[in-house]
């Protein structure tokens, strides 16, 4: 992916998702379909956003047993996503199974590996929150917890808010993938997002991709806004 840009297509419409890649082509590194689009269009609608040639995070945050996350897995693997991921909080075994899943599936299928990742913390969440639930740590320290978990299972990497890159590429090291939602672009609103940050801010505390999906989708021009977040980061 030549861009750390990773677009998030928040809509039920295959025709819109597909339109919205070939509008992005050669501006971004890839969309994230999560799953709305996928309830409403299930793996048909995959594939036709696949079609585009726009690399493809399938964010379906897997949470289950492990056999049944593993069952997921073989599933969604045939539709060649370049990352997929599951809830880091279903524990070791269930991330364990579910690269194995996705190992076996995608050689069974001709297709290439795809970056298994874990959430940590979703960034509607703060630490209020997290207490209203019974978790007792803080945010932050949840997050690296829960990244040196999926960091033991063996996953590429993990999703986490830009608050915590910093805790988590010490405790994780540089090979580690970071995924990073929460990003809002300094003229943007922050919408639903509790921590939130720039990004460029982002990208210079170690991010590896950017998930913005409203500040480019919800713009009157979606690939001029992806060309302004290109300038703010220093790309082109």
């Amino acid at each position: 992916m030549p861009s750390p840009i990773l677009v998030a297509l928040d809509t039920t419409s295959t025709p819109e998702a597909v339109a919205l890649c070939e509008r992005l082509a050669g501006l971004v590194g890839g969309v994230k379909l999560g799953l709305e689009f996928f309830n409403a269009n299930g793996p048909e609608g995959v594939r036709a956003v696949c079609e585009t040639g726009q690399p493809l995070f399938l964010d379906l945050k897997f949470h289950d047993i492990p056999n049944t996350v593993a069952g997921a897995m073989r599933a969604v693997a045939p539709l060649r996503p370049a990352i997929v991921n599951v809830h880091a909080s279903g524990g070791l075994a269930m991330m364990k199974a579910a690269r194995e899943a996705a190992e076996e599936a995608a050689d069974a299928a001709g297709a290439p590996m795809p970056m298994v990742i874990a959430v940590t913390v979703l960034t509607s969440l703060d630490d209020a929150d997290l207490a209203a639930v019974g978790q007792r740590n803080p945010a932050a320290a949840q997050a690296v917890r829960l990244a040196e978990l999926a960091q033991e299972a063996k996953l590429d990497g993990v999703v986490c808010s830009p608050k915590e890159i910093l805790a988590i590429r010490k405790a994780c090291g540089q090979a580690f993938k970071l995924i990073v939602p929460g990003i809002r672009p300094l003229w943007s609103a922050a919408g639903d997002q509790k921590r939130f940050s720039s990004p460029a801010s982002a990208l210079e505390d170690g991010a590896d991709y950017l998930v913005i999906g409203r500040p480019i989708t919800a713009a009157p021009d979606p690939a001029e806004a992806a060309r302004r977040i290109a300038e703010e980061i220093g790309g082109a």
